[in-house]
């Protein structure tokens, strides 16, 4: 077996790989070199660098196996992989002390100014006294986002002795309370306690530009704000503007909306206390060894005949459970997916039911689907393999039930999620073996193609509501691909909802002036995970 390595990884990589299979190391090789070469090899490594596009997964014939040595796979066609039966493996732990540390070292260096002191003395200067700094010691930290990262830094933030205070509502009060943090569970109470800020989200629809102009007005005057997590999760324009207004202090920025093209960064150009890095949250030698190591033993172990750890596509499941109920996944997916995000609150418990011909078969690859899409709103790196666990680290109960009730499909999946403030149903189905649809969305029975963008408007069922919505859309040069416009299962009812696919996504203003419409209540944007 051989194994190709395109990317600078460490050698301990390729030293543990070697003892079950020949390993060539060819870096800085285009799409056509890789065509070429790669029907001879049965693995993949790479880093950020090479892309690996569907032309080169196509043409692997021998292709076991894609490891990233790193978090993210976007540098993948996941779907192509998946589609040849590819496994694709990633590192989703092994920079979480490093991204950790830094987030800890940037709260430092503004604080103590040390870039600018730096600078300054290098130049021959003595400037003590401006650049009198700011301690961490009795500040309240306030930490967005309480996963593996999150929680390292709010161990070394407590060591420090600083105060903390917590908003992430997929943790609960007790995990916050048990490490000595006050738990937050409304962003508005959030932001007038903290003296320093510090993010560990993914960038999804619902963290973009989370802090704006308008959450920093509710900050304490002079706050200090950091990312470390994910360019456009702090507006960097409204960022700038209120550094030099004074209402922030100071920030320290690890990562940008357009990377790495940071000469379009308006941050670059602030006057005021602000320390940027070029998005160096994972580099360190211990961290690129181990996902160098993490990626190779999982290589080796799949080249050896044995599972990886890491999987996340759909491959990491077995074959045997998978076939039966394959042309389901996607459909189970998205409908985790869609009940996540039109609840709101802290999963409790998400209840599967399985009808018509899933009533006899192993739907346990249709319930990791269901966490894949659920989570994946709330979490980044959740794949098929560890979502399972993941749901279990969160407390949430998992009921799956195959019901002999019978429906108006072949095979019906209904996902129940009940959280601490309501409960969404969403229902989804095949109408025939390649063609799925959502088919109930709470007490709505409905049939709309899942789609990337959609777009769910409750109203009152009245006329004009859908030229009222379609107007605004129009407006915004947002597009309608299809509609579906149903009233509630009691025909008695005035409630309604339009289920609408877009080309584009939805922004804050566009659904607030939809909501602004006589009669609609509370829109939905939903974003779903579809195949290219």
């Amino acid at each position: 077996m051989k194994v190709l390595i395109t990317d600078k990884i460490n050698e301990s990589a390729g030293k543990i790989i070697s003892e079950v299979a020949e390993v060539d190391f060819l870096p800085t090789m285009n799409e056509e070199e890789l065509v070429k070469i790669i029907p001879n090899y049965d693995a993949l490594m790479v880093r950020s660098q090479t892309k690996v596009t569907p032309a080169i997964i196509n043409a692997g014939k021998n292709l076991k196996i894609i490891g990233r040595a790193g978090v993210g796979v976007d540098n993948i066609s996941l779907d192509a992989a998946t589609q040849k039966g590819i496994i694709v493996v990633n590192s989703p732990d092994g920079n979480t002390m490093a991204a950790a540390e830094h987030t800890i070292a940037m709260m430092l260096a503004m604080s103590r100014n040390i870039a600018a002191a730096a600078k300054s003395t290098i130049e021959g200067k003595w400037e003590r006294s401006k650049f009198t700094g700011c301690e961490l010691f009795s500040k309240v930290l306030g930490i967005i986002g309480l996963g593996k990262i999150g929680s390292h830094v709010a161990e070394v933030a407590k060591a420090l002795g600083m105060s903390l205070v917590v908003y992430d509502p997929f943790t609960s009060k007790e995990i916050v309370e048990k490490m000595g943090g006050e738990y937050i569970d409304n962003l508005d109470d959030f932001w007038g306690k903290c003296d320093y800020i510090t993010v560990h989200v993914p960038k999804t629809k619902d963290t973009v530009n989370m802090i704006n102009k308008d959450t920093i007005s509710k900050m304490k005057k002079g706050v200090r704000l950091v990312n470390c997590a994910r360019g456009g999760i702090i507006n960097e324009q409204d960022l700038k503007d209120a550094i030099e207004a004074g209402q922030v202090a100071a920030a320290a920025i690890d990562v940008y909306e357009n990377e790495p093209n940071i000469e379009t960064c308006p941050l670059i150009h602030t006057q005021g206390n602000i320390v940027l890095t070029p998005h160096l949250g994972a580099s360190t030698k211990e961290a690129q060894l181990n996902v160098a190591i993490d990626v190779a033993k999982q290589i080796k172990e799949v080249l050896s005949g044995g599972s990886a750890s890491s999987a996340v596509n759909i491959p990491s499941l077995r074959p045997d459970k998978l076939e039966p109920v394959k042309d389901y996944m996607q459909i189970a997916e998205n409908s985790g997916e869609l009940a996540m995000q039109i609840t709101k609150g802290m999963i409790k418990t998400i209840e599967i039911t399985a009808q018509g011909d899933l009533s006899d078969l192993d739907i346990q690859p249709l319930e990791v689907a269901v966490l894949k899409g659920a989570l994946s709103s709330l979490l980044e790196g959740v794949n098929y393999v560890n979502a399972p666990v993941l749901a279990k680290k969160r407390g949430i109960d998992i009921i799956s039930t195959r019901s002999k009730v019978k429906c108006n499909f072949a095979g019906l999946l209904t996902v129940k999620l009940i959280t601490d403030k309501e409960t969404t149903t969403v229902a989804g189905a095949l109408v025939a073996k390649d063609i799925p649809r959502i088919v109930k969305i709470n007490d709505y029975e409905t049939s709309i193609r899942p789609e990337k963008h959609m777009l769910l408007v409750p109203h009152v069922n009245k006329p004009s509501m859908i030229a009222k919505v379609a107007q605004v859309l129009g407006e915004c040069n947002i597009n309608i691909g299809s509609m579906n416009v149903v009233q509630k299962n009691d025909k008695h009812e005035t409630e309604s909802i339009m289920v609408i696919n877009i080309d584009t996504e939805v922004n804050e203003k566009t659904l607030n002036e939809i909501n602004n419409i006589d009669g609609v209540h509370e829109p939905k944007y939903v974003q779903l995970t579809t195949k290219e």
